[in-house]
């Protein structure tokens, strides 16, 4: 495979067994986007769509991903943006780098996701006052 500057949206609800280069895969109803590695190696990454993750914009034509895609777990350890369609790379990141942004994403991960956990107990306590009243 060779290197991809740009990916195309196809719009579906799952993904298929076998991915195309060249394409970026967008599952609205799984919340998720999915490709073929840029650097060509590939490897398949999956992008969750949540605000603590990865958000998308279409603009009819063309698909951005917010923020940048680092493939740190892959033995090409590519990084890289989608930015309306095209790709844009990154400079290679250090191991510490590489250390500091995990640790920040699972912060932001874990403090989205404790902000946002359902809490029954509340919805409960609500439906009995007005029933109580």
């Amino acid at each position: 495979m060779t290197a991809q500057d740009t990916l195309r949206p196809v719009f579906t609800d799952t993904f298929p067994e076998t991915m195309d280069a060249g394409v970026l895969y967008v599952s609205i109803p799984y919340r998720t986007c999915s490709h073929l590695c840029c650097c060509g190696c590939g490897h398949e990454v999956i992008t969750p769509l949540s605000p603590a993750q990865w958000s998308i914009t279409y603009d009819g034509q063309n698909v951005s991903l917010t923020p940048s895609i680092g493939n740190w777990a892959l033995p090409c350890r590519s990084h890289y943006w989608i930015d309306d369609g095209r790709i844009r790379w990154s400079r290679h990141y250090s191991t510490a780098e590489v250390a500091q942004n995990r640790d920040r994403d699972r912060h932001l991960l874990s403090q989205y996701t404790e902000e946002h956990r359902p809490r029954p107990l509340t919805s409960l306590r609500r439906h009995l006052r007005s029933w109580l009243r």
